[in-house]
């Protein structure tokens, strides 16, 4: 009978068992199972076992309990919390972007989650990464920024998942932000008239207020050109020097307006020059008077002088 048997349990084991894999007899079950694909009898405790892989990091384990459990548990109220382990461990691993998108699964498939406003402050701060980590031009960013516009699609899931939470206003300041650095003015330019619509009451609208000058400034063509974009980011300089006195940013700002100052002068004498070339002498001197009293303090009103000066010579 004991021969008997030997012979029965042989036989499965050449069918069923391929010699890389581990299976082991059960008693309970009556069968072999494979210990790699054993869960535990509730979620909860397949929950907490998987913690236990995270907390020692054992992040290649831990994913694969937490991923048991999504499986087999899908509709448990641990399941979001596996899902925010999964991409915890990818944030620990700084894949960033690969985190952000694991993160927003929690919020998709679990929107009564307990973990939806810690999701959302994670993705803020995996942007702020990302933000950080492009402008700096790193071998660091280079891994984790992945695409141009990561940043951006990180956080507009910040705004779609919270767009009334503490994270929107700047992290829909900072999609301006990212875009300036990418010298993308005009589209720049819209992300921050976005902030200051939509979160006019914010600190950072205030800044996006500045930052919306500063952007047609960069905008601002070469002194040969026509200058109406100069003069709108004059005037939006100027009105936040007039708004915001005592801001920090009014230093810079006032940096801005003499330099654009200088900027519009310099078009000033430029149109001058060319009628004085064309023999339009009394067309000339209008343009260099206009310098010499409209833009006394630039450095060009020394110069429409002399030129004043060496037509009256004539």
């Amino acid at each position: 009978m004991i021969r008997k048997i030997l012979l029965i349990l042989l036989f499965c084991l050449s069918f069923v068992a391929p010699s890389h894999a581990l299976w082991v007899w059960t008693p309970e079950s009556g069968k072999f199972t494979n210990p790699k694909n054993v869960i535990k009898d509730t979620p909860k405790d397949q929950l907490a076992f998987a913690i236990e892989f995270y907390n020692s990091k054992d992040y290649k384990k831990a994913t694969g309990e937490f991923q048991k459990l999504l499986k087999t548990y899908p509709r448990a109220r641990e399941a979001a919390d596996a899902q925010y382990y999964v991409a915890l461990i990818k944030e620990d691993q700084e894949q960033f972007v690969a985190a952000s998108k694991s993160y927003q699964i929690v919020i998709d498939k679990y929107p009564f989650s307990d973990r939806a406003a810690e999701v959302v402050k994670r993705q803020y701060n995996i942007g702020n990464t990302l933000l950080e980590g492009k402008s700096k031009r790193s071998k660091f960013a280079t891994v984790v920024v992945g695409g141009d516009y990561d940043v951006v699609e990180v956080f507009r899931a910040v705004i779609k998942n919270a767009p009334y939470g503490e994270f929107a206003a700047p992290a829909q300041y900072k999609i301006g932000l990212y875009l300036l650095q990418k010298e993308l003015y005009q589209e720049a330019r819209d992300e921050f008239e976005k902030t200051r619509n939509d979160y006019p009451d914010s600190e950072w609208a205030k800044a996006a207020k500045f930052q919306i000058a500063l952007s047609d400034s960069k905008r601002s063509p070469a002194p040969q050109y026509n200058q109406k974009v100069t003069a709108t980011a004059l005037k939006e300089f100027q009105d936040f020097v007039k708004k915001f006195p005592d801001a920090d940013l009014s230093v810079e700002a006032k940096e801005h307006i003499n330099s654009l100052r200088e900027k519009e002068a310099e078009n000033t004498f430029v149109i001058a020059q060319f009628y004085q070339k064309q023999k339009q002498l009394d067309s000339a001197k209008v343009y260099y008077t206009t310098i010499v009293e409209k833009y006394s303090e630039t450095t060009w009103a020394r110069k429409a002088l002399q030129a004043l000066s060496h037509l009256e010579d004539k």
